[in-house]
Formats: structure tokens, C-alpha cells, sequence
């Protein structure tokens, strides 16, 4: 299993430094474990095998492919209840004001279309990303579902968001991972993909955010 830790950060470009974050331990103890001087813990396996994708037959027993072929990747917390089935509303977020028109119920702007995904968390709606911050786990054109957080003292640190930011008037959307910072009424905005530095925000600066609870690849046959 050691051996394919390494091959899955060398298949996804990501540094020893990166995916330990990723996972939640020091540079060092990843590189233990890749040396087979320790083992993988089962927290490290769910989240490879829930936020990066990797089939669990293929990291327990190197049986298939790397990567699930599912069309839909959950991003689930142990409370969440799973639906059997619902219908979730895309938006377009261009044709909106932003996300907290659209959050708030302010908004006119009509679904573009409908989703519809068994045994997944109660979302809220979904829409388009745009940026490669959270590459290769997600990318531009991908499609996110979330569920709106209406208070940011329930916060799960370390978890995936969908976030609309105040950045000198303007609306920044975008989706990250949320840590604790050290500047007091702050927190830091971590990105998947290692060109991308992480940043301070003020918590006041924040109009509007959803927990990510899936994502959907989209792929484009040129």
C-alpha cells in the first residue's frame, strides 16, 4: 500500500508536502509511510478514497483501476443522511447576481436544468465552477452541489466549500478548503492545487457559504 500512496501523488502532480495536508499529517510522517516505516491510517484511506477519488479495491489490494468510474464524487460527513433519490436545481451563475442573491431567495433566476443522483446528502442546488484552484480534483466546467451553511461558527475545519467573498466591492466565487488561521476573526482558504498560495480572509469578508457535498466531472470530446 505504501507504494501505491506514492504512485497516487505522482499520478495527481502533488508534492509530499501537498498531499500531506491533504491528509492531515507532516511532511515527515507521509514520507514514513510512503517508505513503509508506517502504515496508512483508516482516516487517511477515507480521504482518499472519498476527496480524491481512489478506488478502495485498488488501495487495499492493488485489484482495478486507480480511480473509481464513477460519474459523481460525495463529499460526505459521518451525520449526513442520504436521500434515495431528489432532484437538484443547476444554476447558471453568470445569469444571477452572485450567490447570495441566490442563497437568500432574492434571486428570479430559474434552474437551467435539474440533477438528479441517487443516495446523496440533501443538497441545496449546484452550479458551474470556473478556475483551477481545486485541479485535478476539480476543474473548470465541473459542476458542484452543495448545501448552504447559514452560520460560520458551524464550520467544519478542514472541509470543502463553496464560498462568495468580498473583495474590494466585487464578488469572488470560488470553492476551497476551510482551515483555522492564526489572525484572530480570519480564517484560511486552502487550494488543491499546489500553484495556488493560500490566503488569509477575514470572516467578515465572506457574504455567502455552502458545504460542497458532491462534484461532477465534466468531460469534453474535442
Amino acid at each position: 500500500m505504501t507504494d501505491r500512496l506514492r504512485l497516487i501523488r505522482k499520478e495527481l502532480g502533488l508534492t509530499q508536502e501537498v498531499l500531506a495536508r491533504k491528509l492531515g499529517i507532516g511532511k515527515s510522517a507521509l514520507s514514513m509511510i510512503e517508505t513503509g516505516k508506517a502504515a496508512l491510517s483508516e482516516r487517511n484511506k477515507n480521504i482518499l478514497i472519498q476527496e480524491l477519488n481512489i478506488n478502495p479495491d485498488w488501495l487495499e489490494e492493488g485489484r482495478g483501476d486507480m480511480f473509481n468510474d464513477q460519474p459523481y464524487q460525495a463529499f460526505t460527513l459521518r451525520t449526513d443522511n442520504t436521500l434515495p433519490r431528489q432532484s437538484v436545481p443547476l444554476y447558471n451563475i453568470e445569469g444571477t447576481a452572485g450567490l447570495v442573491p441566490l442563497f437568500v431567495g432574492e434571486s428570479r433566476q430559474k434552474p437551467v436544468d435539474y440533477i438528479t443522483i441517487p443516495n446523496l446528502p440533501k443538497c441545496d442546488g449546484a452550479i458551474y465552477i470556473v478556475g483551477d484552484s481545486m485541479y485535478p480534483l476539480l476543474k473548470s466546467g465541473d459542476i458542484v452541489l452543495y448545501k448552504q451553511l447559514h452560520d460560520l461558527s458551524d464550520i467544519f475545519w478542514g472541509d470543502m466549500y463553496l464560498l462568495s467573498i468580498d473583495i474590494d466591492g466585487e464578488e469572488y466565487i470560488t470553492v476551497k478548503y476551510i482551515q483555522k488561521s492564526e489572525r484572530p476573526g480570519c480564517v484560511k482558504l486552502v487550494s488543491q492545487n499546489p500553484h495556488h498560495a493560500d490566503k488569509d480572509v477575514e470572516l467578515s469578508k465572506i457574504r455567502a457559504i455552502a458545504f460542497v457535498k458532491a462534484s461532477i466531472r465534466m468531460n469534453s470530446i474535442k
